[in-house]
């Protein structure tokens, strides 16, 4: 079985033509996959499609999960993910958690090459080999997806913007509003530790899924080494066949400032006359936006002790923010979950919650092969009456609970000390702290 030359846990990317199963290119995984395998898993695609089916996932005898998604009649991508023994990969509602995060990868990956390549280039394959060589530009997003490298980056799973809330954000809006107006253009940023602290309003417009990539390609770049660039990028909803520049400047170790514009102005103009001009004023509020750091919430919003790590949504602005605190509580005296444990049992109750009771925010336009899927994965929810408001779920490490309200949904992890019928508590105390103090 083809999960079965895989290490557990580890997930695997294939990238094929869609009409003749030729590999493009394979990501992920200690040991690439034999040439038959490939072939094999791209032939009983090709198999179900001839007899009217449409096969989108199946689960191997090993415990690992294959999924299969067609872009563009032109590509075809597959993630095969072998099971982690610490995980009850042999259970319905494990595969289901499983199935959730790869079609979530393979979006991403297929709007990863557009935002660098654009559409056109994909869905008219002319030369195979050419194209081979222009997807090596997407290798380092797809491998930075596929790795998951920044703990507490939960955009590529929730597809909301991974936020950070300044303790000075008017005078960090009014910079981004002026820097971008400067550089003639109407979508700018700054990103704090690889998070957005402030944006105009028509970056917040741009599509969920495009601020996600943006920010994943502006984290990449700022870890090159490199003080500013000028990089071309496709918006794969908003402008998938022409393609926009992104400037990038870094002001501070750690925060950088970026613009789409039109060929105007040049990076140099840019770098040499607006960057000082406009930021230089604003280093001491933008040293105070980076000592947030992780917590990605101003201290002077305090959190229970017994909280160890959080996941805000807004649902109607699609963005979150996330932090995980155990460094804070090793004051009461129980074992707790290690820093790096707590974002990924944070990513694994988020993964749970969103498989079985919460719906998963989406876009307003699914394109009808990605609603066919949803319906699938979300077949749980239609046998409630209702719509969820509240989940919990206890382990031996710690206590989750999830909320939801019309606006938020949040994500706890809470210390075992904590009894269960408290947790309901703590969660719409911590809410209702947060909100009150910063208004998101």
């Amino acid at each position: 079985m083809a999960t079965m030359l895989l290490q557990d846990g580890s997930t695997q990317l294939l990238c094929l033509t869609a009409s003749s199963g030729v590999p493009l290119f394979t990501r992920g995984g200690s040991r690439q996959l034999p040439f038959s395998v490939i072939g094999s898993l791209n032939g009983v695609h090709m198999f179900g499609g001839g007899q009217g089916a449409v096969l989108s996932c199946c689960e191997t005898e090993g415990g690992g999960t294959v999924v299969w998604r067609v872009f563009q009649d032109s590509v075809m991508l597959i993630a095969v993910s072998a099971c982690a023994r610490r995980e009850p990969c042999s259970s319905s509602s494990s595969s289901r958690e499983v199935q959730t995060r790869l079609t979530r990868l393979l979006e991403n990956v297929w709007n990863c090459m557009v935002l660098v390549l654009g559409q056109d280039e994909l869905a008219n394959v002319r030369n195979v080999e050419r194209l081979k060589k222009d997807l090596r530009s997407c290798f380092r997003l797809i491998d930075e997806l596929l790795e998951e490298q920044h703990e507490g980056i939960l955009g590529n799973l929730t597809h909301c913007a991974d936020s950070l809330l300044p303790p000075n954000p008017s005078l960090l809006q009014e910079a981004v509003d002026g820097f971008a107006q400067a550089a003639d253009s109407e979508f700018g940023c700054l990103m704090i530790h690889g998070r957005i602290a402030a944006a105009t309003e028509k970056w917040w417009r741009l599509a969920p899924q495009e601020i996600v990539l943006l920010s994943t390609l502006i984290r990449c770049l700022s870890a090159s080494g490199s003080s500013s660039c000028d990089y071309p990028v496709f918006l794969p909803q908003g402008s998938p066949t022409v393609a926009h520049r992104l400037l990038r400047f870094q002001l501070l170790p750690g925060a950088d400032v970026c613009v789409l514009c039109s060929p105007t102005p040049s990076l140099h103009r840019a770098e040499t006359e607006l960057v000082g001009r406009l930021w230089s004023p604003l280093v001491e509020t933008l040293r105070d936006c980076l000592d947030v750091g992780e917590r990605c919430i101003p201290r002077s919003v305090s959190l229970r002790p017994d909280v160890l790590a959080l996941l805000l949504i807004n649902r109607e602005t699609r963005r979150s923010v996330s932090c995980v605190m155990t460094s804070t509580h090793r004051s009461l005296g129980e074992p707790l979950p290690s820093k790096a444990r707590c974002w990924e049992l944070l990513r694994l109750f988020y993964i749970f919650t969103v498989s079985h009771y919460f719906p998963q925010e989406e876009a307003p336009c699914v394109s009808p092969e990605d609603g066919a899927q949803r319906a699938v994965s979300e077949g749980f929810l239609l046998g409630f009456s209702h719509q969820p408001q509240h989940c919990y779920l206890v382990t031996d490490e710690c206590k989750s609970y999830g909320l939801q309200t019309s606006q938020h949904q949040l994500f706890l992890l809470i210390s075992l000390s904590v009894p269960t019928i408290a947790l309901r508590t703590v969660a719409t105390q911590t809410l209702s702290d947060i909100l009150t103090a910063t208004k998101f």
